[in-house]
């Protein structure tokens, strides 16, 4: 779903929407931009200057709704310090009582490839009191991403074409066709993001993070970070252990694995996806009256919709269609909202049986589902070393495809395009990767750090969450027995345990468990009952805005 602020724009080539920069100081004479690339370069350093990067200046300025923002200059590339600069967009907002906040709390989205900017803006309201009261809340794009310099690989028609000829039951050639795909858009990142791409690893996004945390005054790191932003928290961890005040890793990932060994990582996210997806087929087999899709056999009604529609694609509104993969990719994100909106899947499913275009299921994604993309593939193609070895990437993802039936194939042979499907693409990543963090991940003598895992995550593995608690030298797992994806927000138990932690720094105790997550109401709502998240009712077509579940 685009957010307000969201307009047209255009690229070198063709029409593309660009999201406007926020209102800002106008950067330094000595600074010019350098020719597509979004960075700046800043005159040369004279003998014998400082080689530790210089602290932003953040100019700030009212951006409505009573936020603030500005820009923040950090070095393009962190071997050089005093070098070429990227300009990052800062949002805040202050604490309602100045004289006795406890300083400012980092908010990152998931991704990656979400607007930080967006995720304050978004969520600010529906965070806990405590917080709002004991924080400055701040957030901010990270390089290559929105207002930061979005990257850019394939275009809109590009992106288009692709998913409008993928499939969510591929054919027998549709492997080559995965791996052709991958290589040209790298390609394309090598002809229209060649000059940021090296830079936009978590490593560097880590540096950062450490700038602007003294850019506004905090000798210690309080942080939020959800999903990939998990794994922001955790690279800063590891990087600065010495000056972690508080960090809540939430939706956890493996870092290990993530980083060093792919592969490994990849498939618990496919087996999680695809095993969110059985349960509530099943589900929908033990309550029909709820569920309203199947006619008492609903995983082979869903095999003969997906084949149906790739098929017979149903026309969508502009001129798109719908098929078979169309469904898988609104599945992919949509079943992370959890057991509550199990009752209105199963009447999307229904209608897109009907070929009811007024099914979100049948809904292709849109320019700002590419903005996403782009970025998304970009970082975990520099975060992850994938081995350069054409058998090797074959075996894992046609086995990958098997041992997840219901939405595997779709993804594991489809256009570059979300996290765990990105082998085809990175296992083919040439150049430089300087940005990239390599480990350790303990985190040596860092305060505690709070790491939540939810055990029916279809995004991020629960296991991931127990792998990096363990990892962590002072890791503290918070366990939420739950569907759906991360768990502040969801969960009243979790959401007071972390606003706890944040604002006082008391730890849970070893072993705590939430179980409160809300369960499928009896018949399909048509608003969203009170505590819940259905996000599709909430927000209409979900485009990748990063929602905090709201318990109310």
């Amino acid at each position: 779903m685009t957010t307000p602020d969201h307009t047209s724009r255009h690229s070198g080539s063709g029409a593309r929407r660009r999201i406007p920069r926020l209102r800002i100081a106008l950067a330094t004479a000595a600074a010019f931009v350098v020719a597509g690339s979004g960075v700046q370069a800043t005159a040369a350093q004279p003998a014998g200057a400082s080689t530790e990067p210089p602290v932003p200046n953040l100019t700030w300025s009212d951006c409505q709704g009573g936020f603030e923002c500005a820009n923040a200059d950090v070095p393009l590339d962190y071997r050089d310090p005093q070098g070429r600069t990227i300009t990052l967009a800062v949002i805040r907002k202050k604490a309602s009582d100045q004289g006795r906040k406890r300083g400012t709390l980092f908010l990152q989205p998931g991704g990656p490839g979400n607007s930080g900017v967006d995720f304050v803006r978004n969520n600010y309201a529906d965070l806990p009191a405590a917080l709002r009261d004991s924080f400055d809340v701040f957030g901010y794009d990270v390089r290559g991403v929105a207002r930061s310099s979005q990257v850019e690989c394939w275009d809109d028609a590009t992106y288009t074409k692709a998913i409008r000829e993928a499939k969510g039951a591929p054919g027998p050639e549709a492997y080559d066709n995965a791996v052709r795909q991958g290589a040209e858009f790298d390609q394309a990142c090598q002809d229209r993001a060649g000059k940021l791409r090296p830079y936009v690893g978590t490593g560097y996004v880590a540096r950062d993070i450490d700038l602007l945390r003294q850019a506004l005054g905090e000798d210690r790191l309080t942080y939020y970070g959800r999903s990939f932003g998990s794994y922001i928290g955790t690279v800063y961890a590891a990087m600065f252990p010495e000056r972690v005040r508080a960090l809540v890793l939430d939706g956890a990932y493996d870092p290990e694995h993530y980083a060093n060994h792919p592969y490994a990582y990849d498939r618990p996210q496919y087996l999680a996806l695809d095993g969110a997806m059985s349960r509530f087929l099943d589900w929908c087999e033990a309550d029909q009256a709820t569920c309203g899709f199947g006619d008492g056999d609903p995983r082979a009604a869903f095999e003969k919709l997906k084949a149906d529609l790739d098929a017979n694609p149903v026309p969508t509104a502009g001129g798109g269609q719908a098929n078979g993969y169309t469904v898988v990719y609104r599945l992919m994100f949509n079943i992370n909202e959890g057991k509550v909106i199990w009752p209105s899947l199963g009447e999307a499913l229904r209608k897109a049986q009907q070929r009811d275009t007024t099914s979100f299921l049948l809904r292709p994604p849109s320019p700002a589902s590419y903005d996403f993309l782009n970025p998304n593939i970009v970082v975990e193609c520099v975060d992850k070393d994938y081995p350069r070895n054409p058998a090797l990437l074959k075996r894992q993802v046609t086995t990958n495809a098997r041992l997840a039936p219901l939405l595997g194939p779709a993804l594991a042979y489809g256009p570059p395009l979300y996290d765990h499907q990105h082998a085809t693409t990175c296992a083919q990543w040439t150049g430089d990767k300087p940005s990239r963090y390599d480990g350790s991940f303990r985190a040596e003598g860092s305060a505690p750090i709070l790491v939540l895992g939810t055990t029916g995550d279809p995004d991020t593995p629960y296991q991931d969450a127990i792998a990096l608690s363990r990892q962590l030298d002072n890791g503290r797992l918070l366990t939420f027995r739950a569907e759906g994806h991360t768990a502040f927000g969801r969960s009243a138990c979790a959401t007071d345990a972390v606003t706890s932690y944040l604002v006082d720094g008391k730890v849970p105790a070893r072993g705590t468990t939430c179980a409160d997550e809300t369960q499928p109401p009896s018949s399909t709502p048509k608003t969203a009952p009170a505590g819940t998240t259905l996000g599709e009712l909430r927000n209409g077509v979900n485009e990748r805005l990063d929602r905090i579940g709201t318990l109310r």
